[in-house]
């Protein structure tokens, strides 16, 4: 009985190690070498090659090891057998981590600071707002989301998160579907973007979207923070948003194509923080563990955690 790792994009051998360390009776194989598909029971995967998982007429469950799954579901020929998603407390903190150190950055004008320093010039600020004076809003109140609004919130923002089904449990209000965005909208100084990519969320950070958020707010403009799926937003808008004003600032962690290309203006854009993917790293230390807890809870008969819904894609 194998498993099958087939990682794309970051450093298979490192996964491949830490999974033969503690295999737990599995042999585990590297999609890169010569392997028996009929052996193999359980695949662990980022971003394999389309087709790759056809053959695996044996497979039982296949486990994504980022927290995105849209690339994997979007294989056509991918085998009807439950996609688990990674649901882990250290991804969980890495990316509350990104969050907060993205709100407080536009929150305390930073880039102001930023400008003073590499200028030599103290220019302390005629108004700083108070963390409840600001309202954060948050876009997908999953796992992630969650703990990123308890965070904030205990910070002292007022925080409100929006969900498309409107079936999120959170400890802070919620507005539902199409008919509370534009409220949800209207109240938010900084946007903060945690969806997953689906169909009906592809490029819905766009110059309609950016319209709508507040104009009445303590940081003198509205503020977009993503750190979900590039494909939820449309690079011309974020990029005319911030030269007309429509957006004072943004954070970026992921973008349309990655990696983002060298001439795109937003490298040199004055109001904007680009980090090349990496709010919440996958530790393969832990996520090997979680992967292989599963298996030996589904070889014990019992159900698989965090499998994702393909009609909803998440």
């Amino acid at each position: 009985m194998s498993l099958l790792v087939a990682v794309t994009g970051w450093q298979p051998d490192m996964w491949l190690d830490h999974f033969g360390r503690s295999a737990r009776g599995l042999t585990v194989v590297d999609a890169r070498a010569p392997y028996d598909p009929a052996e193999v029971r359980y695949a662990a995967v980022w971003k394999p090659k389309p087709g790759l998982l056809a053959g695996l007429v044996h497979l039982e469950a296949i486990f994504n090891l980022g927290a995105g799954v849209d690339a994997l579901i979007a294989d056509a020929t991918l085998p009807a057998v439950p996609v688990v998603r990674v649901v882990d407390p250290d991804l969980t903190r890495r990316m509350t981590e990104y969050v907060v150190w993205q709100v407080l950055h536009h929150h305390r004008a930073g880039f102001h600071f930023h400008s003073a320093q590499s200028e030599r010039r103290w220019r302390p600020l005629a108004d700083q707002p108070a963390a409840g004076d600001v309202r954060i809003g948050i876009m997908g109140l999953g796992v992630l989301g969650r703990d990123a609004a308890s965070a904030l919130r205990r910070l002292g923002f007022d925080v409100a998160g929006w969900s498309r089904r409107g079936d999120a449990a959170s400890d802070v209000p919620v507005f539902a579907g199409a008919a509370g965005l534009d409220a949800f909208l209207a109240r938010t100084d900084i946007l903060v973007v945690l969806l997953p990519l689906t169909p009906e969320t592809r490029g819905i950070l766009n110059a309609g979207l950016f319209a709508r958020l507040a104009r009445d707010g303590r940081l003198g403009g509205p503020v977009l923070i993503n750190a979900g799926r590039g494909g939820l937003q449309v690079e011309t808008d974020i990029i005319a948003a911030l030269a007309d004003g429509t957006l004072l600032g943004a954070s970026l962690d992921v973008f349309e194509a990655e990696p983002l290309s060298s001439d795109s203006p937003l490298w040199a854009a004055p109001n904007v923080v680009i980090t090349p993917h990496a709010a919440a790293d996958s530790d393969p230390r832990r996520l090997c563990g979680y992967v292989l807890d599963q298996i030996e809870r589904h070889r014990a008969g019992l159900a698989l955690d965090n499998v994702v819904d393909r009609m909803t894609g998440y």
